[in-house]
């Protein structure tokens, strides 16, 4: 039997509570179901992010990776995402069991696009990737025009009045005019929703893949800001944040071949909301500060 990882069981149940604990003291035998229907053999311990458990396998003798996820919300439309990619920039997929939030996944290396040294090379290789992800979607992903024609206007308004306006009045209206101008106006592009550069990773098959994708349907654009507030360190290490920033802005919007000043209001606007989310809920007041600097800055 698979022994679950003690650090897995402990941030498992510090997220989602007590109610994970039946969730966690069936995954090893639903390890060992999976393992068997899809002719997996361990091949290697189990390593583990924030809700997936990573179980390195041959599979018809190849390395493989049997990943299984927490349920949740969110993960919900992974599969469909890499399985429309079918491995063209994304881990190929090659079985999935979407009961059980469980996949067999192309195996990649650890080493991820946060690993890079020039900072700009990143930030162009997920330009790059971001645009090859850009696809026509499938059916029955969710469209972010509903999002916005149905909840970001009036959860940006609802954070605006419950924190007294931190962010100036002038930020919060200009991420307001973005929902209401572009929010209805997006093509059914399949969107990554979590393009940063910890979730593309090197790989052997392609030079860099993507993993963890959302899969959302909407604007290419959307994906930036994730890009925008990573590797801080080198944003401020510059001397001059807003430069920096509207730099890495200008490197991806070229490289994903996406218009300037379209990403910088996406950018913009879900830097409001993140911002927002962070103060309410407790976030490092760090990455908060910062995201809030990004949204003055791309206004």
């Amino acid at each position: 039997m698979i022994e679950i990882p003690k650090s897995f069981v402990f941030s498992t149940v510090q997220r989602e509570g007590d109610a994970s604990r039946t969730w966690l003291a069936a995954l090893p035998q639903l390890l060992e179901e999976l393992l068997v229907r899809w002719s997996c053999t361990p091949n290697g311990a189990p390593l583990h992010g924030q809700v997936g458990l990573v179980l390195p396998v041959l599979y018809h003798d190849s390395p493989a990776a049997l990943k299984i996820s927490y349920p949740h919300p969110g993960l919900v439309h992974e599969p469909h995402a890499l399985a429309r990619w079918n491995g063209v920039g994304a881990v190929q997929l090659h079985e999935r069991d979407d009961e059980h939030f469980a996949m067999v996944l192309e195996v990649a290396r650890q080493s991820t696009l946060a690993d890079l040294d020039d900072a700009d090379e990143a930030v162009a290789k997920v330009g790059r990737l971001a645009r090859r992800l850009a696809v026509p979607a499938p059916p029955g992903l969710p469209r972010l025009r509903e999002h916005a024609e149905q909840w970001w206007g009036d959860e940006i308004r609802e954070g605006a009045e419950e924190l007294d306006y931190p962010l100036e009045r002038r930020v919060v209206e200009a991420a307001l005019a973005t929902v209401e101008e572009l929010g209805p106006d997006q093509p059914d592009t399949l969107v990554h929703g979590d393009l940063h550069f910890e979730n593309v990773l090197r790989a052997e098959r392609e030079p860099w893949l993507a993993i963890d994708p959302k899969g959302y349907v909407g604007d290419p654009a959307y994906d930036a800001i994730k890009m925008l507030r990573g590797r801080v360190d080198n944003l401020f290490g510059t001397g001059n944040l807003r430069a920096a920033l509207l730099r890495r802005l200008n490197v991806f919007s070229d490289a994903a071949e996406l218009d300037r000043d379209r990403v910088r209001r996406w950018a913009q606007m879900r830097a409001v909301m993140s911002a927002q989310w962070g103060r309410q809920n407790g976030d490092d007041p760090r990455l908060v500060d910062i995201t809030e600097q990004i949204a003055e800055i791309l206004t």
